[in-house]
């Protein structure tokens, strides 16, 4: 029975323990706007140090961790494979909630609406949309420490839910809930600009919300 460890099935040890670790490197995805484009929510210069500076930095310890995680295991040495695959687990969820924040945010003028088949969930699940972003904004903004705020589809309920995550840990793998939109509340996301006032940040995320990416998410995770 094949061991899998890591993201993705990228780290395949057979049932003898030979190694076979796929050399593709995880990179920084582009931005699909200018870091000015967000502003006045998020100001260009929070925009470069987010995305420039900490998402680069959780990219380029997943790749270390994979492969000190190759390292041990072609010593077998467990114990270092067990705590590099907790430091590969922690970046690579790092990565990869970054990932579907920056995808789920748009400008201001092309922020738009929930479509018609979102919008009807929404108002089945929580009342009305304001409703829905009241009840997320409040759960996340009382997140102690860091971590993300989710707006999720549950297929096993067939319904959207809402959920919190701590540091990076990755909502799929953690809960089985499928992401469609999440915030970020570790400070780096908002201090520069709104200082200690997490609530100002999370309530405004909300104008620059991408709800055509949202909308097509929730129609891809119904299936």
């Amino acid at each position: 029975m094949n061991l899998i460890v890591g993201v993705a099935g990228r780290i395949l040890v057979s049932k003898n323990y030979g190694l076979n670790l796929r050399q593709l490197k995880h990179t920084l995805p582009d931005l699909p706007y200018d870091y000015g484009a967000l502003e006045p929510v998020l100001s260009a210069e929070i925009m470069k140090v987010h995305h420039g500076k900490h998402h680069v930095a959780y990219v380029n310890a997943l790749n270390q961790a994979e492969e000190k995680v190759k390292e041990a295991l072609a010593k077998r040495d467990v114990q270092a494979v067990v705590a590099a695959t907790k430091l590969m687990n922690f970046n690579a969820g790092g990565h990869i909630n970054h990932t579907l924040f920056w995808e789920g945010l748009t400008t201001i003028k092309d922020s738009g609406e929930p479509n018609s088949e979102l919008m009807s969930a929404i108002k089945k699940d929580f009342g009305s949309l304001e409703m829905m972003e009241d009840k997320l904004s409040a759960k996340t903004i009382a997140i102690q420490g860091s971590g993300w705020g989710w707006l999720a589809y549950d297929k096993e309920m067939k319904r959207l839910q809402l959920a919190c995550c701590p540091n990076q840990d990755i909502l799929q793998s953690t809960t089985g809930l499928i992401p469609l939109f999440c915030i970020d509340v570790w400070e780096h996301a908002y201090y520069l600009q709104y200082k200690n006032v997490r609530p100002d940040f999370v309530k405004a995320i909300w104008k620059i919300a991408n709800w055509k990416v949202i909308s097509d998410r929730y129609v891809k995770a119904k299936g």
